[in-house]
Formats: structure tokens, C-alpha cells, sequence
């Protein structure tokens, strides 16, 4: 090797040497050392891992306003998603109530595994305490509506101890006595051909047909789910039905809300109602799906309840007798934590 090319690749291999080891040595930096996960404001959004018999899942949650009154909301379905709830905003944040929507496994915005063995109501049960304790919640409110209030019935059931007061929203505590009222329901509402037609669909399970959608739909949903023509119902309503989750829905319940031949096919609340010490409202509407006498009978059972039927609301009562379902909420909510709330006479 000639002189000058050795001095030459000595050059390199030194200034190789120097670089190297200034680069291990340098200081090292956080890509920004004043962010933690503790400080990022998500704007009320947390996402809380969920152990399950299946693994382990993440659901989404996302709290809403600040104050004393917690609410946990559990969404109806089973299937469907929290927005639906968005009305909440409207009503609540302004008198100083907290709110915390939250979508159950397999729906929205949290995981949506495809193992059909996670769907069912004692581990749904458990996924609601795991949530409780992951946002931290103590002493708080429990509102369930529909589905979302027969897993809050369930809840009570084994963890009432953390539950300040519970709302019960617009749900029996039997489906044997939902069913009977429900075909009563479709053959008051639907003509004589209306039912041929519908009865006739059924039979043949062609329930994607559009002849059978628009009976559900138009004829019966717009009398029992939400006063008012389909078209005009609210885009929150919309929107969860559009983000549902039917393999959910017909797994647990059926295929739409006159047939239940799901896993809770079987349920009954009424001989454990008594076990409800904590304050509860039983808040439904005069044209539910549910039967107006049975949720009567439910706020009876509960030893420590007030009852209100909406006069003008059916199943989405937050809907369609908007200022009567949230005024009845409120004055519940507030009159519990000012240690103001008397039960009905039994």
C-alpha cells in the first residue's frame, strides 16, 4: 500500500472511531420530556383494557362535563353503540352532572373480537365493574336504558355497594311478559293485511326483505321505538343503528326487537328485584315496547324507588318526550345527592 493511501484510510478509520463513540455517548432526549400519558388531554377519552375469559380486549370510553353527580351510561342493544346518547350533552353538563359514555365490547369504538362466547350477560356483568373500576368510580350513578338496564339490573345484583343510586330506563325485568306484550303490540298497530303480510314474511324469515323492513320500520318501530316518522328521527339514533353490531343483537336477542330467541331469551328479574336497596327511578314512557304496567310493577318490587312513565314517549322516551325524560332524570339525580329523595309508597 502506498504511504498516502494508508494515511488515507487511517483518516477515515479514526474520524469513524470519534463519531461513533460521540454518538453513543451524547445525551439522550425524549421526543418531548414534558409529555406523559398523564398530561395529554384526549378530550375525556380513555380506553380501558378488559379482561375476559377470551384474552384480553380494550373498550372506549369518554367522559362528558364535570361534577359532583357521576353517571356511567350503559347503551342499549345489546349490539348497539353509545351515540345515540349524545342527547345527554344537551341536558346534563348544565346542571353540573358528569357523564361517562362507554362502549361495551364488541361495538364502536372499542374491540370487536369475533368470538361469539363473549357475548353474554355475567360477563358483560364483569366487564361493567372492570370499566367502574377503570375510570375510578365510586359512590356513582348507574343509568341503563333498554338492554343497557338489564345488565344495570344484573350489576346491582353483585356490586350495588359502589352504586350511589341507579336508573332504570325504559325496560321490564321479564322477557316472558315482553314477549306476550310485544305481539300484542304488532297485532294493535298493524292492520289485518299489514299482519298477513308480516306474519307471512316471518314464516319464510325473509326478514331483509323490504316489504318486512318497512312494516318493522315505518309501521311498528315509529309507534313503540321512536314517535315519529323514520325519516325525522334524530341523526345520534341513526347513526347507532347504522353502527350496530348484529351478530350481537341476534345472538343475544333475535333478529329485531319482536322476536327474542337469543341467550337471554330466559331471563327474569322480578323475584330479585327486592335485592335493589339503592335508590333507583324506573323512568319509561306510556307507548314503550315495554309494558308501561310492568315497569309500574318493577318500581313496586324495588323497595328504595320512584317511578315515572313518560306521557308521551315510547322506548326512546330522551327522544320523543325529551323535557319530561330529562326534567323526571335531573330532579332524581339531584334529589339523591342532596339527600333529598323520598320513594314511592308502596
Amino acid at each position: 500500500m502506498q504511504l498516502n493511501n494508508f494515511f488515507s484510510v487511517l483518516a477515515t478509520c479514526i474520524a469513524f472511531v470519534v463519531f461513533t463513540f460521540a454518538c453513543n455517548n451524547a445525551p439522550t432526549k425524549d421526543a418531548n420530556p414534558t409529555a406523559t400519558a398523564q398530561s395529554i388531554q384526549t378530550g375525556g377519552v380513555k380506553v380501558i383494557p378488559i379482561t375476559t375469559p377470551k384474552g384480553t380486549f380494550n373498550v372506549w370510553t369518554k367522559k362528558i362535563g364535570d361534577g359532583k353527580i357521576k353517571v356511567l351510561l350503559l347503551h342499549g342493544g345489546p349490539g348497539f353503540t353509545h351515540d345515540y346518547f349524545e342527547c345527554f350533552e344537551s341536558f346534563l353538563p348544565k346542571e353540573g352532572i358528569e357523564f361517562y359514555y362507554y362502549d361495551q365490547l364488541g361495538v364502536g369504538n372499542s374491540d370487536i373480537p369475533a368470538d361469539t362466547s363473549l357475548w353474554n350477560l355475567p360477563r358483560y356483568v364483569e366487564e361493567v365493574e372492570q370499566v367502574r373500576k377503570g375510570l375510578g368510580l365510586e359512590d356513582f350513578y348507574l343509568l341503563g336504558h333498554s338492554w343497557g338496564s338489564m345488565l344495570a339490573m344484573e350489576y346491582l345484583q353483585q356490586y350495588q355497594g359502589h352504586v350511589k343510586a341507579a336508573v332504570l330506563s325504559n325496560m321490564t325485568a321479564g322477557i316472558k311478559s315482553y314477549v306476550t306484550y310485544s305481539n300484542q303490540l304488532k297485532n294493535e298497530i298493524l292492520s289485518k293485511k299489514e299482519l298477513a303480510v308480516y306474519d307471512s314474511l316471518d314464516q319464510r324469515k325473509l326478514y331483509d326483505s323490504p316489504e318486512y323492513q318497512n312494516l318493522l320500520m315505518s309501521k311498528l318501530y315509529t309507534q313503540v321505538a321512536c314517535r315519529m316518522p323514520v325519516e325525522n328521527w334524530p341523526e345520534p339514533l341513526m347513526r347507532a343503528f347504522k353502527k350496530a353490531n348484529h351478530e350481537i343483537y341476534i345472538h343475544m336477542q333475535g333478529v329485531d326487537e319482536f322476536h327474542v330467541t337469543g341467550n337471554f331469551k330466559d331471563w327474569e328479574m322480578w323475584d330479585r328485584l327486592p335485592n335493589i336497596k339503592v335508590p333507583t327511578l324506573v323512568l319509561g314512557g306510556r307507548y314503550d315496547e315495554m309494558n308501561p304496567e310492568d315497569m309500574v310493577k318493577e318500581g313496586q318490587l324495588i323497595p328504595n324507588s320512584r317511578t315515572y312513565l313518560c306521557p308521551n314517549g315510547s322506548h326512546m322516551s330522551m327522544y320523543d318526550d325529551q323535557q319530561n325524560y330529562f326534567s323526571n332524570l335531573i330532579a332524581f339525580l339531584k334529589d339523591v345527592e342532596n339527600n333529598k329523595f323520598t320513594p314511592d309508597k308502596k
